[in-house]
């Protein structure tokens, strides 16, 4: 049996090009389909849980993560490492704590190495 994996992230739709001018929505979901890809490939059954907006999405992922087991949730770095998002990567954590306490918990650094951040933990 394969270990179960959330990725957790902005929708690239979302994406803030004046925060990262690098990136632009199309290589952003390039780049996170191609981490999920990536885990499958390794042999992970993983999925990305986006979030759409700071009202909805703790009450999304809650009931996500009540309906599925995982092994690792990863929140990714745009949620993380955003001054602005601070409050609600807190409320996400909690989320995880209160209805998966049995999942590790993982971090990226950048939309490109999910795969190293699981296999930390998975």
């Amino acid at each position: 049996m394969s270990k179960k994996v959330l990725m957790i992230g902005w929708h690239p739709s979302l994406l803030d090009q004046t925060k990262w001018p690098e990136l632009t929505v199309e290589k952003l979901a390039n780049a996170l389909n191609a981490e999920k890809d990536k885990l499958i490939a390794l042999g992970y059954d993983a999925a990305w849980a986006y979030l759409y907006n700071s009202d909805s999405s703790v009450e999304d992922l809650k009931n996500q993560i009540k309906q599925n087991r995982y092994d690792v949730i990863m929140i990714g770095a745009g949620v993380r490492k955003d001054e602005e998002h601070f409050l609600l990567f807190e409320r996400l954590i909690n989320v995880i704590h209160e209805c998966a306490p049995s999942s590790k918990i993982a971090f990226n650094t950048r939309p490109t190495d999910s795969d190293v951040a699981v296999r930390r933990w998975a």
